[in-house]
């Protein structure tokens, strides 16, 4: 079970070294300028593979559980699907449903649990496989692997190097659990955080905030949901940007560092490397200026 980029990479792996009998998926959607219907990743690898694929709207729903029964799986793998799982789906397998989940657990249990790490400034993160129960990735855990973060790690570029450990991972810790080599282990409660639900909203810099703590918000929302201000009546969304550490002129206050153009904030200023005005296309932050925009 899951939908994503992150999740197609697990299939694939998971599909070279056992039998997948099925495959659930979220519903296609419409996406692009034209608003055509399209796939989820795992739909695509799972075309592919030759694997049947259920897509419904509400994975809780009885024709929904229905068609999951039918499948008669063992185990059930989910990675990143986007739906939560009752109780009755979580109990449906004999030997249990296993998460694929993008933290050190129990450090960000939840939803964006990959974006949290870069936001708060982590220095590390990783893939943790567990058991599921039906808390939110409250279950006990089978295998742990960490990853640093780089200075430089975007959501998207961390989702990238996160996939492949998590199915190489999860190849691994199978066998083991299935033959009882490897024991589920309670997580501690000490250290843990939840990383919320993200919204198109929560993209919106605030200049009251440190540069440092903006420019994490940039990389950790970059793709999505991205991140933008208002400027001139309209939002400006910032793609990329660096923080100068020399002292700042005034929250949200405009001015130019070295020809690109740079926002006060409450400690240090911001310096929009790569900026995308309303109705425009991206563009680095020196070519704004260049196109005779009032900035400062």
């Amino acid at each position: 079970m899951g939908s994503p980029d992150f999740a197609a990479i697990v299939l694939r792996s998971l599909a070279e070294n056992f039998n997948v009998v099925g495959v659930v998926s979220q519903p296609d959607r419409r996406a692009g300028r034209g608003k055509k219907l399209v796939s989820p990743p795992v739909k695509l690898i799972a075309d592919e593979l030759d694997i049947p694929t259920l897509q419904p709207r509400r994975v809780r729903d009885a024709d929904a559980m229905d068609s999951i029964r039918r499948f008669a799986p063992d185990l059930i793998v989910v990675a990143a699907y986007g739906q939560i799982l009752r109780p009755n789906l979580l109990e449906l397998p004999s030997l249990g449903c296993i998460n694929v989940h993008g933290s050190l657990l129990p450090r960000w249990r939840g939803a964006a649990p990959i974006q949290a790490a870069i936001l708060a400034g982590d220095v590390e993160t990783g893939i943790t496989i567990m058991l599921m129960d039906a808390g939110i990735d409250t279950g006990d855990m089978l295998s742990q692997r960490a990853l640093p973060i780089a200075n430089d790690d975007t959501a998207e570029t961390l989702f990238k190097k996160l996939a492949p450990i998590g199915a190489e991972l999860l190849v691994e810790t199978l066998p083991k659990y299935l033959s009882g080599e490897i024991k589920p282990q309670p997580q501690p409660e000490e250290g843990a955080t939840y990383a919320k639900m993200l919204k198109k909203i929560d993209g919106l810099l605030d200049f009251s905030k440190s540069a440092i703590e903006l420019e994490r918000k940039i990389r950790a929302f970059s793709p999505w949901p991205g991140t933008f201000f208002e400027w001139n009546g309209a939002p400006l969304k910032v793609h990329r940007a660096h923080v100068d550490e020399q002292r700042s002129p005034g929250i949200g206050s405009k001015l130019k560092v070295a020809g690109v153009p740079a926002i006060g904030t409450s400690k240090g200023i911001l310096v929009l490397d790569q900026i995308q005005p309303a109705g425009k296309k991206s563009m680095d932050g020196k070519s704004f200026l260049a196109g005779g925009r009032i900035w400062e």
